[in-house]
């Protein structure tokens, strides 16, 4: 019987790196301004990718998944509020919803195709799952949390390219060589 290939256990890249980088920045930012950082920290996750062209793909389908699920969110809740002030009446979010989805797809179609998933996670939070009275800060704080990740990521990926981590690594392993085999 023939035995399976082994499976390389994978290692620490340099985008596993800069993503850790990227989101802990996030998060020590956060610290000082005294504001939960959960938003940023996811935006730079998503925000990273294996060179600059990815990030502003990844990044931007995250932002802009944001703003427009935010933005749709905020116009969809206030019809709500509209028939219940109170918020009890959470049937008609299920309607108020699916008129979202469509128009959330229409608009990623439009602004930017990649916002659909983001843009519907947000649009389902604010909907069911913020209170009456914080839906538009709420909304709000989300686009301005995924921005800081999105912008702290495309900076990090900016500053730190894959060409030039490389030659560092190599530069490194140069001068180890050379100083073991003094």
């Amino acid at each position: 019987m023939k035995e399976p290939p082994s499976r390389a256990v994978p290692g620490i890249g340099l985008r596993n790196l800069k993503t850790a980088f990227s989101a802990s920045l996030c998060a020590l930012l956060y610290y000082f301004i005294d504001r939960n950082p959960t938003f940023a920290c996811i935006g730079a996750v998503f925000g990273m990718g294996a060179n600059m062209e990815h990030s502003k793909l990844h990044g931007g389908n995250r932002l802009f998944g944001t703003i427009i699920g935010g933005l749709l969110g905020i116009v969809l809740f206030r019809i709500y509020l509209i028939f219940y002030p109170d918020g009890e009446g959470r049937l008609l979010l299920v309607p108020l919803l699916f008129i979202g989805v469509v128009v959330l797809i229409i608009l990623a179609q439009m602004f930017w195709v990649g916002a659909v998933q983001p843009g519907g996670v947000v649009l389902c939070i604010v909907l069911f799952n913020t209170p009456v009275d914080s839906y538009v800060s709420y909304a709000l704080n989300r686009m301005a949390d995924t921005a800081v990740g999105v912008a702290m990521s495309l900076l990090i990926n900016f500053l730190l390219p894959r060409e030039r981590l490389e030659g560092w690594i190599q530069m490194a392993k140069a001068r180890l060589g050379r100083e073991k085999a003094e």
